[in-house]
C-alpha cells in the first residue's frame, strides 16, 4: 500500500461518505503496481492456474510471444477497490458488492506496469439506500487500456443511518 495510504488509514482521517455524498466522474486512483514474476507465481499459487502462457517464459517464446502472459483475473484483481482509499470512505455506508465486470481489451505481459482507476459513472437512488456504478480501468506503461469494466456498490443513504441509530 502506498505511504500516503498508509498515513490516512492510521490516523482513521477520512470522514464516512453516505451514497448522497458521491458525484458522477468522481475518480479514485488505485497504486500502480508492477507487474512482477513474483507477482504471477503467487497468482498461480492461489489460482491453481498453471497453463503454460501463464508460467512459463519458453513456452511463450516458442510462440512469439514477448513474454509470460498475465492471466485475465490477475490484471481484474488490480482494480479491487481496496488497494484505494474507497472501502474506508464508505466503512459506515457501505452495505455490499453486488457485482463486477471485466472485458480484457490487450495483454499484459511480466514487466508491465498497470495504473488502474475508478471512476462513479452511475447513481442510482432507492427508498434507504442506492447503487454507485464504478467503471473500472486498467491502463499500461504505454497508455493503452488493458482491461475496462464495472462494480456496483449497495450504500446507505444518511436517512437510512438516522433509522439505524434511534
Amino acid at each position: 500500500m502506498n505511504e500516503g495510504v498508509e498515513k490516512l488509514l492510521d490516523k482513521r482521517v477520512l470522514p464516512s461518505r453516505w451514497f448522497e455524498d458521491f458525484h458522477v466522474g468522481e475518480r479514485f486512483e488505485l497504486p500502480s503496481r508492477a507487474m512482477s514474476p513474483e507477482l504471477f507465481r503467487s497468482f498461480a499459487d492461489a489460482s491453481g492456474e498453471r497453463h503454460p502462457l501463464h508460467t512459463d517464459a519458453d513456452y511463450c517464446r516458442d510462440r512469439d510471444l514477448p513474454g509470460i502472459q498475465a492471466h485475465g483475473m490477475l490484471v481484474a484483481l488490480q482494480t479491487v477497490a481496496g488497494a484505494g482509499l474507497f472501502p474506508f470512505m464508505v466503512e459506515e455506508s457501505l452495505i455490499a458488492l453486488l457485482d463486477q465486470s471485466s472485458r480484457f481489451a490487450r495483454p499484459v505481459f511480466v514487466g508491465d506496469v498497470l495504473h488502474p482507476v475508478l471512476q462513479v459513472t452511475e447513481l442510482a437512488p432507492h427508498a434507504s439506500n442506492g447503487t454507485i456504478r464504478l467503471r473500472s480501468t486498467v491502463h499500461n506503461q504505454h497508455r493503452q487500456l488493458v482491461l475496462e469494466g464495472t462494480q456496483r456498490w449497495l450504500l446507505r443513504k444518511h436517512n437510512d443511518r438516522e433509522w439505524n441509530e434511534n
